[in-house]
């Protein structure tokens, strides 16, 4: 087990998700990725480390990233989550409590910055 902060990346768009995914790891985090809700819940399942969600809304799959985000806030409450899109302008009260939302283009040092906020919580 490594001493990082263990973060679940999930974007569907491969090379915003590498992208997004070599910069977190070049800030010092263990990073799993995946290209939709349903490979993320599977990740959950088998990595307890895990303590940040970073997701995408707009996405394929059984859930979009707005209902991934509720199903980790109600199944595992100490995961942090951070929601992007591209597309959509989100509410706070459209995320759960403690969630943070980032517009697309985000700025990748905005984002570190309130993995730190979160974890301090």
């Amino acid at each position: 087990m490594s001493d990082k902060i263990a973060v679940l990346v999930v974007e569907d768009e491969f090379l915003v998700r590498l992208d997004i995914v070599d910069r977190l790891t070049d800030a010092g985090y263990q990073v799993f990725e995946a290209s939709n809700a349903d490979d993320a819940v599977a990740l959950l399942e088998g990595n307890a480390e895990i303590r940040i969600l970073f997701t995408d809304i707009d996405m394929p799959g059984s859930m979009d990233g707005l209902k991934l985000a509720a199903a980790v806030h109600d199944r595992w409450p100490p995961i942090k989550i951070v929601v992007t899109s591209g597309h959509r302008t989100v509410e706070i009260t459209d995320l759960p409590d403690g969630s943070v939302f980032f517009s697309k283009p985000y700025h990748h040092a905005g984002v570190t910055r309130s993995f730190r906020e979160l974890l301090a919580l």
